[in-house]
């Protein structure tokens, strides 16, 4: 029971260091695809544009998305690739 429990809290800690890992990507990221929003569906959503992302072969295009901000005001920053040292980096889109 104890080393269950023990894996347990080590897997809970170690989770927000997953989602901190960054992949770097050597290849640079194709141009956006343009895309057609369509008719806003609801007062006060917010257009989440599309991107690429890696899919540890090549790049993928992820389409954009109609979605209700958080909260009043928030405003959306959109996924973009930043190039660094060795290659490319994905800044998640995040609301702000």
């Amino acid at each position: 029971m104890k080393k269950t429990a023990l894996t347990v809290l080590l897997a809970l800690c170690m989770t927000p260091l997953a989602g901190m890992a960054q992949v770097v990507v050597r290849i640079g990221p194709p141009a956006p695809i343009h895309e057609h929003m369509g008719p806003r569906p609801h007062p006060g959503w917010v257009w989440q544009p599309g991107y690429q992302y890696w899919d540890g072969n090549r790049y993928t295009w992820h389409a954009g998305v109609w979605v209700a901000p958080p909260h009043p005001g928030a405003v959306w920053v959109a996924h973009h690739w930043v190039h660094r040292h060795d290659g490319w980096v994905l800044i998640e889109g995040h609301w702000r």
